[in-house]
């Protein structure tokens, strides 16, 4: 057992357990060391004697009751005596004869306790090993023997249970008298919201919690930190000031800290604006033939001109009302858009095919779109083909609460063929009734306001953006801010390329004058004046800088002995997959032994097979290093690895994993020998040939296979075979490298299990120095 367990059982601190523990002579070095089974006994054979008056009550009162059954055989040979005095003093003999030579012996030691206890020593002689040597000398000092022993033992039983609940009222009642007014106080405290602005400077968080600036350098100064009066506070600064000034920090960031204006609209001011809609469905199911039936009919319908370019918003006209659709790339970007804060959807129509029903994407669809609750209008698809079945689709739907108004519910449906073009004027007019039904108004004569949809690059005029104006009026001369961008409106145009003047709310419409190009979803705004706008600009990208300085990059192994010097890293987060389950235990256990005071590893998600997609996403998530074993990312792994600057490490022997960990943890990264990828290979036959073998007829898929390079086989994710090329074919010639598109043959050395499916690496390894500070 170790000290702090046995602490724990004996109810007292682990410090005042190892003091016990040196006045035995028994030396501790800390709180996890282990006890001896036999001081462990000793120890609780002396806490049990120490603290437990009740087991002795228990003794003496046996004592006691044995005494007087025997002096009643006494008593008979004395009946001169009064009966209440016979039997005490039949007793004291009773005790005197078998003591003996014995009572002599503890005469000794009784006077050391009546000297502890000068006064009252009933209470406190209670806890002693034995109670009666102490009582024998008590009854022995006074003159009259038959008074005092009867005067003492008769009090004794009722002094001894008045012990018992003495100690106890006073540990009740004292505990809850201190916990209370403490509980009680920390929530009171700790009520304080306090917002403060992300990237806050000293003097600007000073003014929230009403200090002076000095109060606040000098509280930094002592937690380590020296700042100045205009230097921005990172978040977790932020939040250690306000937890010590009694406050509960809400950090807000600079989108959420621009709040809109609150415009109370005269009602006579607003007017019906067109709905905004949004295409949505599964990829297959015709959502761009949708759209582009609904802009050919427009067309019909005698609008004036074609459409002559697309900037990804459009308006269509039906009997003299406007119906703006937004084409997007599906509900991902609808989704970036609300993740931006930007809600500029009125109504989601809901692409569902007739003859492939309800399909995974057509399921996120919808729950994007009740996320952001937004009336859907579902458009039942190619009811054209000979395998259609939309009461399977309304069926399907009915699971996901979208019920047809035909079957009592308050769902649209409406059946289209966007190949055929039926119904798709039915389909407007029921977008048209979903807008009635929202009575939705906007006020035109006021500042513009509107969401950027897109935004480019175009030769000639700088950047464009593509804007959903939602209210008030954008005219040509406005100068305008759009998140970190500002600029004057120099021209706009509408969805036929047509030049306006002015922009009305729910009309999109491009706009040219911009500085920089602006976010998808950016809130566009007219200011005052350039000035205002350049002003404000500047200091959003002002914010924007440090939020990006603030917020911390990936983890390598290059940069881990750095940061674990600066104190940012604590643990060291890893993935690890392999080809088998107890290749992966044994690197476990081989880097769990790696543990140090100032990093532990963490090891948040292991697996067997290769390194997928998922792997990636997990890693970047958690800031973790993705440790492979005899196993490889593959090309989507890859691509995503790259684009968020994941470091995966792929190893053939578990010294090499554990040796890179070490030296990573101790700053003794020797220069990176990398494996550099130039091509990748697909088996689709293979061929016997005399003295060569198994000869591989493979297409080259991606950069190009030389001969001099290493190759690694694949299957199923797993290395099967790293090695040399011993052999290189187009056609019947010999051949050096083969470039991408091209079909080649390639036997491996001492190696004949290829199959057809298989994939073939072709990599170079290059040294590269490590840089200090990587």
């Amino acid at each position: 057992m170790r000290v702090y367990e046995l602490a724990k059982q004996m109810g007292v601190s682990s410090t005042e357990l190892m003091n016990r523990l040196q006045k035995l002579g028994v030396e501790v070095k800390n709180h996890f060391a282990a006890i001896e089974p036999s001081v462990v006994k000793e120890l609780q054979a002396a806490q049990t004697a120490g603290s437990s008056p009740q087991t002795e009550v228990k003794k003496k009162k046996p004592a006691g009751d044995k005494k007087p059954t025997v002096t009643k055989q006494a008593t008979a040979a004395k009946p001169a005596k009064a009966q209440p005095v016979s039997k005490p003093a039949a007793t004291s003999d009773k005790v005197v004869k078998p003591a003996g030579s014995a009572a002599k012996a503890p005469a000794k030691p009784a006077p050391k306790p009546a000297q502890k206890t000068p006064a009252k020593p009933a209470p406190k002689a209670a806890p002693t090993k034995s109670a009666e040597p102490v009582q024998r000398p008590q009854a022995q000092r006074p003159e009259a023997k038959p008074a005092p022993e009867a005067a003492k033992r008769a009090p004794a039983p009722e002094q001894k249970p008045q012990l018992q609940p003495q100690p106890k009222p006073e540990v009740k009642v004292e505990a809850p008298v201190k916990e209370e007014p403490v509980a009680a106080a920390a929530p009171a405290e700790k009520a304080k919201i306090l917002e403060i602005p992300q990237a806050a400077t000293v003097k600007e968080f000073a003014e929230l919690v009403g200090k002076e600036p000095t109060a606040i350098i000098k509280t930094l100064l002592k937690l380590g930190e020296l700042v100045t009066i205009n230097q921005s506070l990172s978040s977790d600064i932020i939040e250690i000031l306000a937890d010590d000034l009694g406050y509960e920090p809400k950090i807000i960031s600079p989108e959420e800290l621009e709040e809109e204006e609150a415009f109370e609209e005269d009602l006579t001011n607003l007017v019906p604006r067109p709905p905004v809609v949004t295409v949505m469905g599964h990829v297959d199911h015709g959502k761009t033939s949708l759209l582009d039936a609904i802009r050919k009919t427009d067309v019909m319908s005698g609008e004036a001109g074609g459409i002559t370019q697309h900037i990804g918003a459009y308006q269509v006209v039906l009997d003299g009302r406007k119906i703006t659709f937004i084409d997007t790339p599906g509900h991902e970007a609808f989704t970036a858009m609300r993740a931006r804060g930007a809600q500029v959807t009125d109504i989601a129509v809901l692409v569902v095919a007739a003859d492939d029903g309800v399909m995974p994407q057509t399921v996120e669809a919808i729950n994007h779109a009740k996320a952001a609750n937004v009336p859907i209008v579902v458009a039942v698809n190619k009811i054209d083909k000979e395998n259609a079945d939309p009461t399977r689709v309304r069926q399907e739907l009915t699971e996901y609460a979208l019920i047809p108004e035909e079957w009592g519910g308050d769902t649209i449906f409406v059946d289209v063929s966007a190949k055929q073009k039926l119904h798709i004027q039915d389909l407007l007019e029921m977008v048209l009734l979903v807008a009635d039904i929202k009575e939705l108004k906007a006020n035109p004569n006021t500042r513009a306001r509107g969401t950027c949809i897109e935004a480019k690059l175009e030769r000639g005029r700088g950047p464009v953006a593509t804007v959903l104006i939602y209210r008030g009026t954008l005219r040509v001369g406005d100068a305008v801010v759009a998140g970190a961008t500002y600029g004057k409106v120099r021209a706009m145009s509408d969805d036929k390329g047509k030049t306006v003047l002015e922009a009305t709310p729910a009309q999109p419409v491009e706009v040219v004058g911009l500085s920089s190009l602006p976010q998808a979803g950016e809130e566009l705004k007219v200011v005052g004046d350039e000035k205002e706008a350049r002003h404000i600009a500047e200091e959003r990208a002002l914010k924007r800088r440090l939020i990006a300085q603030e917020e911390r990059s990936r983890v390598t192994l290059e940069d881990l002995f750095a940061r674990i010097q600066e104190g940012e890293i604590k643990d060291l987060n890893l993935v690890i997959k392999a080809d088998t389950q107890g290749s992966v235990e044994a690197i476990k256990d081989a880097l769990y032994k790696l543990n140090t005071e100032e990093v532990q590893i963490r090891i948040i998600h292991t697996g067997v097979g290769g390194i997928s997609e998922t792997d990636i996403m997990l890693a970047a998530a958690s800031n973790a290093i993705v440790i492979g074993f005899n196993v490889r990312p593959d090309v989507n792994a890859q691509a995503m690895a790259a684009k968020e600057t994941v470091d995966i490490r792929v190893y053939r022997i578990i010294y090499k994993v554990v040796e890179d960990i070490t030296q990573a943890l101790s700053g003794l990264l020797a220069p990176e020998i990398k494996e550099v990828d130039t091509g990748r290979v697909e088996v689709r036959a293979t061929f016997k040939v005399p003295k060569l073998g198994v000869i591989a007829g493979c297409y080259v898929q991606q950069g190009e296979v030389d001969r001099n390079q290493r190759i690694r086989l694949v299957r199923e994710g797993q290395i099967i075979y790293d090695g040399s090329i011993v052999s290189l074919r187009r056609f019947k010639d010999d051949v050096k490298v083969v470039k991408e598109g091209f079909e080649c043959g390639i036997g491996l050395a001492n190696f004949q299990d290829i199959k057809e499916g298989d994939i073939l690496e072709s990599y170079k390894l290059v040294e590269r120095q490590r840089q200090l500070g990587e």
